[in-house]
């Protein structure tokens, strides 16, 4: 997941292009970390002794962890902790990087302080970016305190289940306050309750296309007629999105209640006298956006 972040503040400062995006994450996907990246990264070699030890390699038919083993530059120990850690993703990203050639390790890590800087990231958001676990990332988007904790608890929920059921490499993009949005189309659901709110998943064919194939595992060709196909599937993904919170509320006692989910195959327009809060989510890099509206006055046209 760390690949889908970076590589595309990469691909819009013109380093690696759209193709070059796709391969680097489908290479860091299929790959292992070497151990002489991953010691180097740790600590635990210098560059020199890495390097060393891939001359060898070339020589002598052996495993990077039985050389540095057998020069004392690691232990066994040590060579089973890093063999447990091959799949790093933000090393896998670092070393599709520069085995590739498009930026050396030095260049890497100048290019993340100023991606730090540019996202507005603490270190510890970065730190969690790195470790391409959902439940960390998620938090660097909520931290907007006039978001009500129960939507952020929603927009946290279905961020899981978007990687739980769709894509587990998707990106999230930073929320948005409107008080409209115009969509091609939208796949919906009042809650109402305990909690009063309007969710609905919105974009365009492709993008609807691309969530209900990975959530139906089944293929929709994109056309106007098979959308509608398309759109009954992510309304699907919606209700089962929704049923869980509701789940998750009634454990607490609070009662949330689900009404009939509604399909819009044209284009529409949502708006609302109150807050429209518009969360994006890139499965497979095409854009499909989380909305919700607060309270009962917004209207679907």
């Amino acid at each position: 997941m760390f690949g889908v972040y970076f590589g595309k503040y990469l691909m819009e400062k013109g380093i690696i292009s759209s193709d070059d995006y796709r391969q680097l994450f489908e290479k860091s996907k299929n790959s292992k970390v070497k151990l002489g990246l991953l010691a180097v990264e740790t600590g635990l070699l210098t560059a020199e002794q890495a390097d060393e030890i891939n001359q060898i390699q070339q020589r002598e038919d052996k495993r990077f962890g039985d050389i540095a083993v057998e020069k004392d530059y690691l232990t066994e120990e040590d060579v089973s902790d890093l063999l447990d850690r091959q799949g790093d993703p933000y090393l896998l990203y670092v070393q599709a990087l520069s085995e590739g050639g498009f930026l050396t390790l030095d260049e890497i890590q100048k290019e993340l302080v100023s991606y730090r800087k540019e996202r507005h990231l603490s270190s510890l958001d970065l730190a969690a970016i790195k470790t391409g676990d959902v439940d960390r990332i998620i938090p660097i988007f909520l931290k907007d305190d006039t978001i009500p904790p129960f939507i952020k608890e929603y927009i946290a929920l279905t961020a899981r289940n978007v990687v739980r059921f769709v894509d587990r490499f998707f990106r999230m993009g930073h929320i948005e306050t409107v008080t409209e949005v115009e969509a091609e189309h939208l796949a919906s659901q009042r809650l109402s309750g305990h909690h009063v709110f309007y969710a609905a998943l919105c974009g365009d064919v492709s993008s609807v296309t691309v969530l209900a194939k990975n959530f139906a595992r089944t293929t929709f060709a994109v056309t106007e007629a098979d959308g509608i196909d398309a759109l009954d599937a992510a309304n699907e993904f919606l209700n089962c999105n929704n049923g869980l919170f509701s789940t998750g509320l009634g454990a607490t006692g609070a009662n949330i209640v689900l009404e009939s989910p509604e399909k819009h195959y044209d284009k529409s327009k949502v708006t609302s006298a109150d807050t429209i809060l518009k969360v994006p989510f890139f499965i497979e890099d095409c854009e499909i956006d989380l909305i919700i509206c607060l309270g009962d006055d917004w209207h679907v046209a």
